[in-house]
């Protein structure tokens, strides 16, 4: 018996197909891949960190034939949240503060810890508003935006300095795909434009070059349709009166 063998057009459709399919596929497996790595790498990290630092019979790798994974990320939460509790406390800040005069006392060490110590407090104070507003900038060149982050306002060293006096804001500008990387400059206020944007949708698009844009857009048109949809909710009519 004679078989009708695949047309090209078949045969192309089938190859189209697999390659869809196999797109896909890498679209799905890839993110959950890098996810894992990144987690698994943050783990390890902390636990090669925190176990020389513990007793070995207080890991339960001693007593188990396998490595239990993530004791030291929970070790060093555990270790944090204390401390944090009791630098809260009257003692607590005492012996920071004769830990800082130490520390204030030698030439070298005193540089570095004031200039961590000072970031830490910019970039993880609940209170602060550096780096958690977005901006956009005409550079390299008038006509050209950029995306910028809004950071701390110029301090009264640099603010009295500049001929200009008028309000300036300090912005970092990073680069793609690197974010960790860019420029620092202060900018008159007038010059500078801040969008609706968090921090996090504003990284993602500095990261893939603009192929990841953000929904903000669609957030803002809910939020209008809720409104006007809320305007338009008739109102309770009183119930009539008894006769």
């Amino acid at each position: 018996m004679q078989t009708n063998p695949e047309t090209p057009q078949q045969k192309t459709h089938f190859g189209s197909g697999i390659r869809t399919w196999f797109l896909t596929g890498l679209v799905i497996a890839g993110p959950l891949a890098v996810t894992a790595w990144i987690v698994w790498w943050f783990i390890t990290s902390v636990d090669n960190l925190v176990k020389p630092l513990v007793p070995p019979h207080l890991w339960p790798d001693t007593y188990l034939p396998v490595q239990v994974p993530g004791i030291g990320v929970i070790l060093a939460f555990v270790g944090l949240t204390l401390l944090g509790f009791l630098a809260a406390n009257l003692a607590g800040r005492t012996l920071i503060k004769v830990g800082e005069m130490l520390l204030d006392r030698m030439p070298v060490v005193r540089g570095i810890y004031k200039s961590v110590k000072q970031i830490f407090e910019t970039v993880f104070s609940q209170n602060g508003t550096g780096f958690r507003r977005v901006g956009l900038v005409q550079f390299p060149m008038e006509g050209m935006w950029s995306v910028v982050f809004l950071s701390t306002p110029p301090g009264p060293v640099v603010k009295d300095n500049i001929p200009d006096k008028q309000d300036f804001l300090s912005v970092f500008l990073p680069c793609t795909p690197n974010p960790t990387t860019g420029f620092y400059f202060y900018l008159p206020a007038k010059d500078v434009i801040e969008i609706p944007m968090t921090p996090e949708q504003a990284a993602k698009l500095i990261m893939s070059a603009g192929l990841i844009q953000p929904e903000v857009q669609d957030q803002l048109s809910k939020l209008a349709a809720a409104a006007s949809a809320s305007k338009r909710q008739p109102e309770k009519l009183p119930a009539p009166a008894d006769q």
